[in-house]
């Protein structure tokens, strides 16, 4: 036996263990076959407690501080190894150091994209990812459900496991949040605290504690965006001169159609529809301010009747005779259609006005057995 070889089977009096990692989880004690002699000191730092092992079975943990092993404050190991009244002889067990600190920057994110079915978009795949911060809380569990007899056993050999728990349950959290997808960006901050709420008994079961988890970000396919951005601005503007504008240019577009009046007629009609349809969504405040406005418009040259229309009990308009004459053509104006103009004292049947009661003479009668 060499002389190394003997310093090493000196009795170990000391033990402590000097972290200067930043991954490291659990460290046992290396003890080069050497035996702990009785009333050996146990140096234990802040951030970390140390736990002995004898034959495999948990036996005393020892929180921060010196501690002086013997039978008084090894009273699990005492009972294991059968020492009733003290004992003076060097024994043997292991001594797990673990790391009880917060353990930063551990990343998480989707492999894959997770599929949602968002109420106004239908099924979509969203991306995300983020960071958690965990530290060993119970440190006698985490030895017993997951490092076994590993003597370092570092964040790397859990992380996996972490990252495939932490997207399982995120893909739970976000269908449960029920949070529309044009939300996501401005709620990540209460998406982060739902799913460390649903994530935090999973990670204590192995003696684990979530003490903070992150969302950094929420990605959609670009089409999806690209469609929210276009909604947002619609929704900014003003749907009113919008809805005018449409119909306009489809009247104007139909009129350059070879079809001549017959095509005209019918863009017409498909730009008065689209303005019908989105004049459905202006709220009733819109429409009263709408109403006072026209009010105070100055009126048309007095060669030019204009007419408004209430379609749908929404007001539109205002049109002339010409295009009134066009929407008669395509049912969208009968005799029982409410219409005003400035001067008049209240709504009235286009029939009983005197101006549009040409446009209903010329309008063909329905088709026998129709």
């Amino acid at each position: 036996m060499g002389l190394f070889d003997k310093l090493r089977g000196e009795l170990i009096d000391i033990i402590e263990w000097l972290d200067d990692s930043n991954d490291t989880l659990v460290y046992r004690f290396d003890r080069f076959q050497n035996e702990i002699k009785n009333g050996a000191k146990l140096t234990v730092r802040e951030g970390q407690v140390a736990v002995l092992i004898n034959e495999g079975q948990l036996a005393d943990v020892f929180q921060p501080g010196m501690h002086e092993l013997k039978t008084e404050n090894l009273p699990i190991l005492s009972t294991l190894k059968g020492w009733k009244y003290g004992f003076n002889s060097p024994f043997k067990t292991e001594v797990y150091f673990v790391s009880t600190r917060n353990i930063t920057a551990q990343k998480w994110g989707t492999k894959n994209p997770i599929t949602l079915n968002d109420q106004r978009f239908g099924m979509l795949e969203i991306r995300s990812f983020g960071t958690y911060v965990l530290r060993v809380k119970d440190a006698a569990l985490f030895i017993k459900e997951i490092v076994g007899t590993d003597g370092h056993f570092t964040t790397e050999e859990i992380d996996e496991q972490l990252k495939s728990l932490i997207v399982t349950r995120f893909t739970d959290a976000a269908a449960e949040a029920d949070i529309p997808i044009e939300a996501f960006a401005r709620n990540l901050n209460e998406l982060s605290e739902y799913v460390h709420t649903a994530i935090g008994p999973e990670f204590a079961q192995y003696g684990l504690e979530l003490t903070k988890f992150l969302v950094e970000n929420v990605s959609m396919p670009d089409e999806v965006k690209k469609e929210i951005f276009e909604l947002s601005r619609l929704n900014a503007i003003d749907l009113n001169k919008l809805a005018q504008l449409k119909a306009a240019k489809a009247m104007e577009k139909a009129a350059e159609n070879n079809s001549g009046t017959a095509g005209a007629g019918m863009g017409m009609g498909m730009g008065f529809a689209m303005a019908n349809q989105m004049g459905q969504a202006f709220t009733s405040s819109q429409s009263t301010q709408n109403q006072q406005q026209s009010a105070a418009t100055p009126p048309p040259i007095p060669s030019v009747v204009q007419f408004f229309v209430a379609i749908n009990g929404q007001q539109s308009g205002p049109f002339d005779i010409a295009t009134m004459k066009q929407m008669a053509l395509q049912n969208q104006l009968t005799k029982e259609t409410l219409v005003w103009k400035e001067g008049m004292a209240s709504w009235t049947a286009a029939d009983q006005v005197i101006e549009l009661s040409s446009i209903f003479g010329s309008v063909p009668p329905p088709i026998p057995g129709q």
